[in-house]
């Protein structure tokens, strides 16, 4: 059985009247990535201040390494990196300088600090931007200068929080294949994010949160398996018929159809034979489906079916710092 590098055992956490974690349980294997779902404000950074040791628990034990981190949070520190939401380097420093001050504040042996910082500076496509100041930097490049300072002190384990929030879509698959990169060389990573096709990519498991609670884990796989549907949208010719549709595809449907414009969603059981029986159906009534949709479940699905919420990335209300960890 593969050892755990992280460990969450009855996590419990209260600001105030609000619990954002209240007595969560999950593990990490070593070398592995996991994915910690969930809508806004479910608990997900909450639990990661609480195993980076930014945050204290009200209760439970979270253990990073086998080192608690109430008892142990400067052991702790020394083998994490942590990446939040938002690029914490500071703008008024090269690349270069910023990646050797984290290699101090780490206490990097000094010899070898510039040589790791190139290496870093190297391997994240940042060799030509290395000596202009961070802050002339564009979004990819800073997030990717935020990750590279994370590693400098090679840590075992990488936390990273939402790390592609407000990326555009090629800078957040360069950073996939750079996360990729990390796992195959054996880093553990406990990932967070709402962009559900990042954890479908790159998370051996999920942990989905909501309320403060788990409410489901598994691969990817097992979750869309438990979903146990099939997703069907149908197209009609104007909102008013795609109204009149949703009512009469209900008893077809294993939760209540959903209607966007012109276009009727819905889950269903024994999919050939209900989905001809619904065409039918709306046949009946006197309405043609345009474009017919046929698929199976997907993890925003999953999402969905859980929370009962889409997952809609916005800006978060809470920061995770880079320095946190150093």
């Amino acid at each position: 059985m593969t050892e755990s590098a992280i460990s969450v055992q009855g996590l419990r956490k209260r600001f105030g009247d609000v619990v954002a974690l209240d007595g969560i349980d999950f593990a990490v294997p070593a070398g592995t990535v996991l994915g910690l779902l969930g809508p806004n404000g479910a608990g997900k950074t909450t639990a990661v201040r609480v195993l980076t040791t930014i945050l204290s628990p009200d209760d439970g034990q979270a253990e990073v390494l086998g080192l608690d981190v109430v008892r142990r949070p400067e052991a702790v520190r020394a083998r994490i990196g942590l990446a939040g939401q938002y690029a914490a380097v500071d703008q008024n420093l090269s690349g270069r300088e910023n990646l050797r001050l984290i290699g101090r504040l780490t206490h990097m042996p000094r010899q070898l600090i510039a040589p790791r910082a190139d290496e870093l500076l190297e391997r994240f496509d940042l060799v030509d931007a290395a000596d202009r100041p961070a802050r002339t930097y564009s979004g990819g490049m800073r997030r990717r200068l935020d990750l590279a300072a994370a590693l400098v002190h090679r840590p075992p384990v990488l936390f990273l929080d939402e790390p592609t929030t407000g990326l555009d879509p090629q800078s957040r698959r360069d950073v996939w294949g750079m996360i990729g990169e990390l796992v195959r060389e054996g880093t553990t990573l406990l990932l967070t994010t709402q962009y559900l096709e990042e954890a479908d990519r790159l998370a051996d498991q999920i942990v989905v949160i909501d309320h403060g609670l788990v409410i489901a884990e598994g691969t990817a796989a097992e979750l869309k398996a438990r979903l146990g549907a099939t997703v069907v949208e149908i197209g009609l010719g104007d909102p008013g018929e795609a109204r009149r549709a949703k009512s009469l595809l209900a008893p077809y449907a294993v939760r209540e159809p959903e209607l966007e414009d012109s276009q009727v969603r819905i889950e269903i059981c024994e999919g050939p034979r209900t989905i001809i029986d619904a065409l039918r159906t709306l046949d009946g009534d006197g309405l043609a489906a345009e474009t017919l949709t046929v698929r199976e479940p997907s993890l925003d699905d999953v999402f969905l079916a859980l929370t009962g919420r889409p997952a809609e990335p916005s800006e978060p209300d809470e920061q995770v710092s880079t320095r946190g960890a150093a």
